[in-house]
């Protein structure tokens, strides 16, 4: 079973250009716990990033888990949803912004960790890996969606927590979690 969700903002004028980013988010379980990043604004998001041309999903998966949880020996299972999101551009006229991102099921091979490699925002909100049950990161990104000043990625990330959620109830009605 496979997610995917389109959150498209309204009025917006389907023929104009659209300029893509492509990015890979990994769910990571353990213990009944997901690896999440928690940041200063109080949200958690999947470690995550855009893949680099020429870079492939795995690889792209691979180097974000390590750069922003400081694991190193993660590994790519399957992909397990699609969500797309598409808004007018910010710095292009007439251009529509779309990310699609990809979420794949992921593990960690062993604990084996380095410090993180932080982009400059993710310095500055304060990245920090967590293990956190999955309702409680519901209840604290649910709290947070469309607040001013908040993260763009929390109505996202929500929608995939409950996704997540929703197959958890199903697997353990069948005598398996995710």
């Amino acid at each position: 079973m496979e997610f995917y969700k389109e959150f498209i903002e309204k009025d917006i004028n389907p023929a104009w250009k659209i300029k893509e980013r492509i990015a890979v988010r990994a769910v990571i379980f353990h213990k009944g716990n997901l690896l999440l990043v928690h940041n200063n604004k109080g949200d958690y998001k999947f470690p995550s990033g855009g893949v680099e041309k020429g870079e492939v999903h795995n690889d792209a998966l691979i180097r974000e888990i390590r750069e922003e949880t400081g694991y190193v020996n993660g590994q790519v299972k399957y992909r397990i949803g699609t969500v797309i999101e598409r808004w007018v551009d910010q710095f292009e006229e007439e251009t529509l912004f779309q990310m699609t991102s990809h979420y794949y099921l992921c593990e960690l091979v062993d604990d084996e960790k380095i410090g993180q490699q932080l982009d400059d925002y993710e310095y500055e909100q304060e990245f920090e890996p967590v293990w956190v049950p999955l309702n409680e990161a519901i209840q604290a990104n649910e709290s947070l969606v469309g607040k001013p000043g908040g993260n763009g990625w929390v109505r996202r990330e929500t929608f995939v927590l409950k996704e997540l959620r929703k197959w958890s109830i199903a697997g353990s009605n069948r005598g398996s979690v995710i």
